[in-house]
């Protein structure tokens, strides 16, 4: 049994746009009386997901209890940024109950169990459980998780050729270090879709995982919180990858900021991230429009074709009016005078 005095963490791992800040967000307004703290954490320069997690600040978790640590991954500065965070969380009066950290879209969380075992905080906090959230429709669609029977004969065919893709290792690794997956986006995927999701996820991962639908974030905290599973000291059943590795980069993905004018309508930056999708294989943008003649600020939020927007503030007074929006894609991918050509219109 895990020492009581230990404040759980629980990690929330998934790919770009699986939903994990729409999770979060619906569990600090459901959190069953729990004080929570949340550590996000962004690929990319530009602080999204943190900014709309302080949105929807309340009493058990004021903004002051949600930190933001941008530009890359947590586990790769640890000492220097993940160490520091959670020593000042759990110095707060009154200290947090609980602590939700969302890794950043690219994250590997294997080594970021490997950073519990460090002596300044192994002793005062334990990691509950990882939660991976999986894309339903993305998953059915077979996106990140290639025909292993078709995989398996063109390794016999060609045993030289490495059919994994960067997408294919992360998307994997997230899988193997869960405690639970959420099936997001179950309403959009369907219930053929859902099944097809469960499947293809019960062959990749590497012992059975629980997994449970979830449309909006919505799922009790319940079922997330309060798993007891002490990852940090189960590591060795996580497997990943990147075993044996010293470290880890993230040279396969690279992001951008783009800043922008007022654009003319939410339907004419939707359509321009469309046709980057289609004509540069964007996996992700996000980030703020101002529409001319609009008082409220535009959150967009992309997942390649898929795009979603909608006006979540005012404009503070004084606040610069304009258009900033990150570009995520693999590395190879990146061309920012044709992306900057694209969204500029």
């Amino acid at each position: 049994m895990r020492d009581l005095s230990k404040v759980p963490v629980t990690i929330v791992t998934g790919f770009l746009g699986a939903g994990k800040t729409t999770l979060i967000s619906h569990l600090i307004r459901n959190a069953g009386g729990r004080r929570l703290a949340v550590v996000v954490n962004e690929f990319g320069t530009l602080g999204v997901d943190g900014d709309i997690l302080q949105s929807c600040a309340i009493p058990d978790c004021p903004a002051e209890n949600i930190v933001e640590l941008a530009n890359g991954c947590i586990c790769c500065t640890v000492a220097d940024d993940f160490i520091p965070t959670v020593e000042k969380l759990l110095a707060m009066e009154p200290r947090p109950d609980h602590i939700l950290i969302e890794t950043s879209g690219l994250a590997l969380p294997k080594p970021l169990l490997k950073a519990f075992d460090w002596p300044a905080i192994r002793s005062r906090i334990t990691v509950d459980g990882v939660v991976a959230l999986a894309d339903a429709e993305a998953v059915a669609a077979g996106r990140f998780a290639p025909d292993l029977d078709a995989v398996e004969a063109q390794r016999a065919a060609d045993p030289s050729l490495d059919h994994e893709t960067p997408l294919s290792e992360v998307f994997e690794d997230q899988l193997a270090c869960a405690d639970i997956v959420l099936l997001t986006k179950a309403d959009l995927a369907g219930p053929e879709g859902v099944a097809k999701a469960r499947a293809i996820i019960a062959a990749e991962a590497p012992r059975p995982l629980p997994m449970v639908e979830a449309v909006d974030g919505i799922v009790s905290a319940e079922i997330v919180l309060g798993l007891e599973a002490a990852a940090e000291d189960d590591i060795a059943a996580r497997p990943s990858h990147h075993d044996g590795a010293d470290d880890h980069e993230h040279d396969d993905f690279d992001s951008i900021s783009v800043m922008l004018g007022e654009v003319d309508s939410p339907e004419a930056i939707t359509q321009r991230i469309v046709t980057l999708a289609e004509q540069q294989d964007i996996l992700r943008v996000k980030g703020y429009a101002a529409v001319a003649g609009k008082p409220m600020r535009l959150l967009v939020q992309a997942v390649g074709r898929r795009v979603r927007t909608n006006y979540d503030r005012p404009w503070g007074a004084g606040e610069p009016r304009g258009t900033q929006l990150v570009v995520i894609a693999e590395h190879d991918r990146i061309d920012r005078p044709a992306i900057e050509a694209v969204l500029k219109g």
